[in-house]
Order: structure tokens, then sequence, then C-alpha cells
């Protein structure tokens, strides 16, 4: 009788603890970004070439750009790259190149497919890459490959200033030009060169 007293018990003394110790265990993935993990993402930030902090690294540093993720993100304000001149910096979404020059730069029918989300992908790799690190992407839509190598660092005018690669593939056609980006503001990249 003892012995199954003592085991019962423990039975009951573990499941009193499984059920009502506190749990140090990080949430599970599915769950909502509440308390814990809200805060945790929000400790992660990015800082881009002039001091700006991004939420979202949008896979720049990994070396290939969520476009699709760009793109939502973009969706989500009327004229991103406008909104992004005006906003302050922690409104900013993600680091933007204005002006056709992107599509000057490779020129002929390639040059003629960069859209908005492409051209955030080649803004946030000027903002946030490392200097010899490629970052690719691909346009769904239009079925052009990206890739844009940013170099050194440089200052022109008193701006910050980026040296890069950048290459289109569409198809058999292949365009790959260096140019030079600068911030007209924070955040804002134009090509200069």
């Amino acid at each position: 009788m003892r012995i199954t007293s003592l085991i019962t018990s423990s039975i009951v003394a573990s499941l009193a603890m499984a059920l009502f110790a506190p749990a140090f265990a990080q949430p599970p993935a599915h769950a909502p970004a509440h308390g814990f993990r809200a805060k945790q993402k929000n400790q992660t930030r990015f800082t881009g070439r002039a001091g700006i902090e991004w939420e979202h690294d949008f896979g720049i540093q990994s070396g290939n750009c969520d476009r699709r993720a760009i793109a939502t993100a973009l969706g989500g304000i009327t004229g991103a790259f406008i909104a992004n001149r005006v906003a302050d910096d922690d409104n900013r979404t993600v680091a933007t190149l204005i002006g056709a020059a992107a599509g000057a730069l490779i020129g002929n029918r390639i040059g003629r497919n960069i859209d908005k989300a492409d051209e955030a992908c080649i803004g946030h790799a000027l903002d946030l890459g490392d200097a010899g690190q490629p970052v690719r992407w691909t346009n769904e839509d239009t079925a052009v490959d990206y890739q844009v190598v940013p170099g050194a660092d440089r200052e022109r005018n008193g701006s910050t200033c980026r040296e890069f690669t950048f290459t289109a593939v569409a198809g058999p056609e292949r365009s790959t030009r260096q140019g030079l980006g600068c911030e007209s503001e924070p955040g804002v990249w134009q090509i200069v060169e």
C-alpha cells in the first residue's frame, strides 16, 4: 500500500509541476508575435550607410534580395519612393532607388523591365550590402535575373556613395555595367555614374 501511495503521490506531483510550472522555452513558430516574440523582433535592426536603421534587410545580407517581400512592403505604401523621401526615419520601409537611371544604366530591353521592387532591391543592396558580396534576385513577372555587387564606399560632394556592378540576364541577353550610386538623402539612392 505504501509503495502504491508513494507512486501515486509522485505522479500527481509531476503532473502538477508540468501543468503549473512556468515555461521557459520560446513560443512555437506558429504562435502570433505577442509579448516575447514581438520584443525579440524589434531588437533586430539593420543599419544602413547613413545610419538609418531598417527593420528588415529583405535577405540582402544573405545575398538574395527577397523581391516578393519588398514588393509587399512597397505595396503597402502609395508612391513608395516618394513616401520614403518625405517619411521620417522611423517609418521608412526599405531603401529605394529613384529616377530612371537603373534602366538607362543597363539599356536595351532588359532595362525597360526594371520595376519599383527591382529598384528597391538595388537601393537596399547599396544601403546594406557588404562590399564584394553579390545580391541576387529574379523578377518572376519579367523573367529577368538581377545581381548587384556593392563596392567601395566613396564620398562625392558631401554625399555617401557606393561603387557597384549591376548585371541583368534575360534568356540569352546579358548586360553588365559598373556605376556609382549616391544617397540624395538617407535611404534614397540615385545612380550618378
